[in-house]
């Protein structure tokens, strides 16, 4: 096995563990939505996180590139891969008892889940710049878009409690996150 093998399969049981908890949040919604008080603003970013995800797991598939692996370019892999699995979690917490349903739920916790998509887009860039300076350059302007809008989103998701103003945010958010994955799957080539 080689080291890329060896570190794609870590990082896919955490993926599948972070799609996992989305998938039973999912479920939880469905099977009691009264008690869950659904919010479906708060679906949106399950829905965003969801196709983060897998898009995320397909185009890892890049790390291939790497021609030496370190202890810590494998331990920063391997972070980001639980640093998206946090996200997750902040989405469908253990227990909503202190809460009045998701809404409650994500406005009173909005700063935490939209400090982590600002830290993720930090971790992004590290991630992108770690497959190499030309596959960082062959990115462009799409890589830095990609996360100077997901950081100005996420401050005004912080700053502004709003319902409307978060709804506008997530549909926008899924809606770029979706249009890219469009764009750039049918772009993208795996060939070793």
């Amino acid at each position: 096995m080689q080291m890329f093998e060896y570190v794609i399969v870590l990082i896919s049981i955490v993926i599948g563990l972070a799609l996992t908890h989305l998938m039973q949040g999912i479920a939880g919604v469905i099977q009691h939505p009264r008690r869950a008080g659904v919010w479906w603003v708060h679906l949106v970013w399950v829905g965003y996180m969801f196709l983060s995800i897998v898009f995320w797991w397909w185009w890892e598939f890049q790390l291939q590139r790497i021609q030496t692996w370190t202890f810590s370019i494998y331990l920063f892999v391997v972070f980001y891969a639980f640093y998206l699995y946090l996200i997750c979690a902040m989405l469908f917490p253990r227990d909503l008892e202190e809460y009045d349903g998701y809404r409650d739920y994500f406005l009173a916790r909005r700063g935490w889940f939209f400090g982590l998509l600002i830290g993720w887009s930090v971790i992004d860039t590290i991630d992108t710049w770690i497959k190499g300076p030309d596959y960082f350059a062959s990115l462009g302007v799409t890589a830095i878009t990609f996360n100077v809008v997901l950081v100005l989103c996420s401050v005004i998701g912080i700053v502004v409690r709003r319902g409307s103003v978060q709804a506008i945010i997530a549909v926008v958010q899924l809606a770029y996150v979706a249009s890219g994955v469009l764009r750039l799957f049918n772009l993208v080539s795996f060939t070793v």
